[in-house]
């Protein structure tokens, strides 16, 4: 077998018609073969300084054969290999539809090797120009902003992987323009219409003890949803949450809640422990709170999410997502005295600190009010001379 060659080594030749060729080694196959990279120039000096570009591109990188593969064969291995096991099962699937729908028809075909960074901006300009495969009434075909950003966090944990693998020199996806989608504007249900929601829940009997329960713990849609009997302490109260779920076409798929701090432990409020133990004592399922026509599965997050828009519309409320209604909890707990370090726990935050950066527009007025306690308790010790 030859000699092996080292990675980075470059090469210059003319060939016939004049024009200038160099090529580096880039990796090697499995027998000790090298993988070659090209470039071509007019003259030698352009060459020249191409192949420097291209030494320094591939430095280190020593690809493997398995570099040959196509885009749309790496991203199925990635999905199948390397994400299935590390992500939710519905963000397993919103992965392979991206991979599916919107990279592949486009770039699958190619050589993962080969994918450039104008290749995966060309990718991001279309798809936010058409990439929409039904007609929108009021965007037509382009993508959101939000959508386009989630493709390229997908794709881009994708090709990190493949850096990883010898298959490419680096990740074509970094330093790609993206654009930046509108964040969804948080609404919260006032005191009057937190009001008027709690009476239209009251006259619902099937529904009164789930919404009552979201709104004292400000449980994710998922999180409220997969609630098991064995998660409710009832002597003490307190409810562990260890799981959230998701249900299509009658199967029940458990995961895990959506960041580390997810499973957590928090003791209920006195009104909704009781309705919970009261609740146990009919009972017939393991799910807290079962499908209404099918018992043995839990409440489907979407049902839970048809249910709450008909509710707020019966009532005259905003049309507000599920979402806004643990955030109404979150507004309302913050309003009411307890502590951000306390929220964050029970909200299942990764620490008090994004609690807070979430609900600025909470915490400044109760900063005001500190402001003020301490200026008034400042003067009952020292007295008026404090006073300007």
């Amino acid at each position: 077998m030859a000699k092996r060659r080292p990675s980075g080594e470059g090469m210059i030749r003319q060939r016939k018609k004049g024009q200038w060729e160099g090529r580096i080694v880039a990796g090697h196959k499995e027998n000790g073969d090298p993988i070659f990279r090209y470039v071509y120039a007019g003259t030698q000096k352009e060459l020249l300084g191409k192949l420097h570009h291209k030494i320094e591109e591939f430095r280190d990188a020593e690809l493997t054969e398995q570099s040959g593969m196509s885009l749309g064969t790496w991203l199925d291995k990635w999905l199948a290999e390397y994400a299935a096991g590390t992500v939710r099962e519905s963000t397993l699937r919103s992965y392979r539809t991206i991979a599916d729908k919107h990279i592949k028809p486009i770039l699958g075909g190619k050589p993962v090797a080969f994918i450039t960074a104008t290749d995966v901006q060309k990718l991001y300009s279309r798809l936010k120009k058409q990439g929409r495969a039904q007609k929108h009434p009021k965007y037509g075909h382009e993508l959101a902003d939000s959508t386009v950003g989630r493709i390229h966090c997908m794709f881009h944990e994708a090709m990190e992987a493949a850096v990883k693998e010898h298959l490419i020199s680096a990740n074509p996806t970094k330093g790609a323009a993206v654009p930046k989608g509108v964040k969804k504007e948080m609404r919260v249900l006032g005191s009057e219409q937190l009001a008027a929601f709690m009476e239209q829940i009251d006259a619902e009997e099937r529904w009164r003890d789930f919404f009552y329960t979201e709104l004292t713990t400000g449980l994710r849609r998922g999180e409220i949803c997969g609630l098991k009997w064995s998660d409710f302490d009832e002597e003490s109260g307190k409810l562990h949450v260890n799981r959230s779920v998701h249900v299509r076409n009658g199967v029940v798929t458990e995961g895990e809640t959506k960041t580390g701090k997810g499973r957590r432990s928090f003791y209920l409020p006195v009104s909704t422990a009781n309705i919970l133990r009261e609740r146990k004592r009919t009972a017939q399922t393991e799910w807290i709170f079962p499908d209404p026509l099918k018992p043995e599965l839990p409440v489907s997050p979407n049902l839970a999410y048809r249910t709450m828009k008909g509710l707020l519309q019966r009532a005259g409320l905003p049309d507000i997502r599920f979402h806004d209604l643990r955030h109404t909890f979150a507004t309302h707990a913050l309003q009411s005295g307890v502590d951000a370090k306390t929220l964050s726990g029970i909200l299942g935050h990764t620490n008090a600190s994004f609690t807070l950066d979430t609900y600025t527009h909470v915490t400044t007025d109760m900063q005001k009010r500190a402001s003020d306690i301490v200026g008034n308790f400042m003067n009952d010790i020292f007295g008026e001379e404090l006073k300007p």
